[in-house]
Order: C-alpha cells, then structure tokens, then sequence
C-alpha cells in the first residue's frame, strides 16, 4: 500500500468502519476506529435533536480530538501505516447540519483552535451509498439508536461532504459509488477497491464508479 495514512469516510452506514478493519489487518496498518458508542447524548439527540445537538456533537469532537492526538500527533507516520474511519473535520460537518447559527459559530470556533496541529492524509475515502441503501444497512445493523434516522438526514450530510469535497484543493480525495458493492462477502468486490485506493491521486477530488 503505497498510501501511509488513509482515511476511510462515507455517511452513516455506508460500511467505512468494516473496510478500516480489512485494511488495517490485510496490510499491518494502526486501526483508528471513532468511539461513537460512548457518546452519551447520542440516543437522546436522535429523539430530540434540538435540544441534543450541541452536546452531542461537543463531546464527538473533544473525543475525537483526544483520540488523534494521542495516536497522530505524536507519532512518526512512516514508521506505520495508519487507517482511520473518520476525519476530525467531520466534525464541523455534522455541527453545520445539526446546530442553530449561534451554536455553530461558537462550535467553529472552537474546532478551529482544535484542528490545527493534526498532520493531512495521503488520501480521503468517501464509499457512497443512496439513501435507500444506507437506510437498509442502518436497519440490518439494529442499533436501537439509530432507528429514528430519517433518509432526508442522511441526504443532509451527504450535501455537506460534497460541500466539503468541492471545496477542497489540499486534499486528494475519491469518492467510490459502491451502491451494490459487498465487499466483505464478495473478494473480487473488496479487489475493484483496494486496486482504486493503491494509486497515486493528486490533490483535489476524484470520481469512481463500477457501474
């Protein structure tokens, strides 16, 4: 793998998590996988989501930023190869969706003050999925809190990583449609990935589909 640190990414349910783990064991990497089960406000913003939102998402990026921190800023990245199922400024990503403008300009500010000394990916991930699929994916998975997901929400952040994405120029990026993809059961779909991930990419955004 000639790309040292990735980042795998895509909205809620799209499989992010599950491809991090088959990279990080089939090529040795340090696996970062973000704790959201820990989040205490996660269940109640689902159900309230504007009574919830800004806690939820305070304590996503004090988490968030403890964890990089210990892994990213103190290491060398070429002595190990490191994959991570999110990138920290998801973070602002998800805040710009779920807060009002007031919380989300003090939100900002602080993320700004946080994001500052994290070293940049080789390359960014997105897996896309529709909203139909994910939705499936969400309900075959059962987390009891994520069943009040609505598929006009994840339409919402979906927009926002494209925002980001068009916005972009620092970062390389690719954006894999892998809509019928399965590929944790099905070898030849898990070989069309890793054979778009191990190339080189300039930076800015980068489109693939297999259909």
């Amino acid at each position: 793998m000639q790309h040292q640190f990735l980042i795998i990414e895509g909205n809620i349910g799209a499989g992010k998590t599950t491809l991090s783990q088959m990279l990080a064991e089939d090529f040795g990497f340090k696996l970062l996988l973000e704790e959201f089960a820990d989040n205490p406000f996660l269940p109640h913003f689902y159900q309230n989501p504007d009574r919830y939102a800004f806690p939820v998402e305070l304590f996503f990026m004090t988490e968030r930023h403890k964890q990089l921190q210990q892994e990213l800023a103190q290491r060398d990245l070429f002595q190990e190869g490191i994959v991570a199922d999110y990138i920290f400024y998801k973070t602002l990503l998800f805040a710009r969706n779920n807060l009002n403008t007031e919380e989300y300009r003090l939100f900002q500010r602080l993320f700004n003050i946080l994001n500052a000394a994290f070293p940049k990916p080789d390359l960014l991930v997105y897996l896309h999925r529709s909203a139909d699929r994910l939705m499936d994916n969400i309900r075959k998975r059962g987390r009891a809190f994520e069943q009040e997901i609505e598929p006009s929400y994840l339409q919402e952040i979906q927009q926002s990583y494209f925002e980001f994405f068009r916005s972009n120029e620092q970062l390389p990026i690719l954006i894999i449609d892998i809509e019928d993809l399965d590929f944790l059961n099905n070898p030849e779909d898990y070989q069309k990935i890793l054979d778009l991930i191990n190339r080189p990419y300039r930076p800015g955004l980068h489109r693939a589909s297999f259909y």
